[in-house]
């Protein structure tokens, strides 16, 4: 089976790629190799490779830029889906996408199912939501798995970014009022990988499924759970975290107060269910090196 991956050096496509190996041969494109601003490079790469299975990781991820950007962040996170999504028509291929839990306002307070009206209050959300719809209209084979607050050992990240900070300050003041589920970009490789295994003979049950690790939590508890598990295994320093309101650290793009996703529809589909975030941060700490390595 051939299989188009992109998104190469992002963190979901670097956990992807190794074991998207074990089902079939993986061309993997970055963003220099494909720039999915480019609605002709797309269908030209989908054309040469002639992949049975696109797996689009890459995403225009700036939440705070692309307020400022919202045309290259429409470009990539909206329109890009589509014409993968028209070329997978073409092929009889099936496309895996991933979304975000930023296409809803946060105004619930019940966790969100895949048929909950999308509300996105910021530039990024809209753009994830213009892509989701592309796809529906394009009639191809997909899964949409729209997942929360990604981190990984590698790549741009709160859990890289909170250990780089733990180098230099002794204390952090970190939002507590919003709430969801950090996760592993680990778990979704792997997460994916079982999911496309599992596909009955009958072909794919086409369709947004919630992805997340089971549980929530908040910025500033995630960070507390961060440096206590780091302490644990060695580290040097561990900031005291300030918990503060999302009124004291002003951003230029608004975050939902809750995007908590049901995953139920998942599990009942594809016959497992996510592990907890805690289970999660525990498993991607162990793939860094140890705290006495790094120095």
């Amino acid at each position: 089976m051939r299989i188009l991956l992109t998104g190469l050096n992002g963190q979901v496509g670097q956990a992807l790629r190794e074991p998207l190996s074990t089902i079939g041969h993986v061309h993997a494109f970055d963003r220099t190799g494909l720039d999915l601003a480019d609605s002709g490079a797309i269908r030209r790469a989908c054309r040469e490779v002639a992949p049975s299975l696109i797996v689009n990781a890459a995403a225009y991820t700036a939440v705070d830029r692309a307020e400022s950007e919202p045309e290259l962040a429409l470009a990539v996170n909206g329109v890009a889906p589509g014409v993968f999504a028209e070329e997978a028509r073409r092929l009889d291929a099936t496309l895996v996408h991933y979304s975000t839990d930023y296409v809803f306002d946060g105004a619930k307070r019940s966790p969100y199912l895949e048929g909950d009206e999308p509300a996105p209050i910021n530039a990024y959300g809209r753009s994830k939501w213009e892509g989701e719809r592309r796809i529906a209209a394009a009639q191809c084979k997909h899964l949409v798995f729209r997942t929360s607050w990604v981190y990984g050992p590698r790549g741009k990240n709160f859990l890289l970014t909170m250990l780089k900070l733990a180098e230099a300050r002794d204390e952090l003041r970190i939002v507590d009022d919003q709430r969801g589920s950090p996760t592993s970009s680990l778990f979704l490789a792997s997460a994916t990988l079982r999911a496309l295994r599992s596909i009955p003979p009958r072909g794919v049950a086409s369709g947004i499924y919630h992805l997340t690790s089971s549980g929530t939590t908040t910025w500033a508890r995630f960070a507390e759970a961060i440096f206590a598990r780091t302490a644990a295994r060695g580290a040097a320093r561990a900031p005291r975290v300030v918990r503060i309101g999302t009124s004291a650290y002003p951003t230029p793009a608004r975050r939902p107060a809750y995007s908590v996703l049901s995953c139920k529809r998942f599990s009942a589909t594809f016959g497992f269910s996510p592990p907890p975030w805690q289970s999660q941060l525990e498993e991607c700490l162990r793939q860094l090196p140890p705290p006495d390595a790094v120095n």
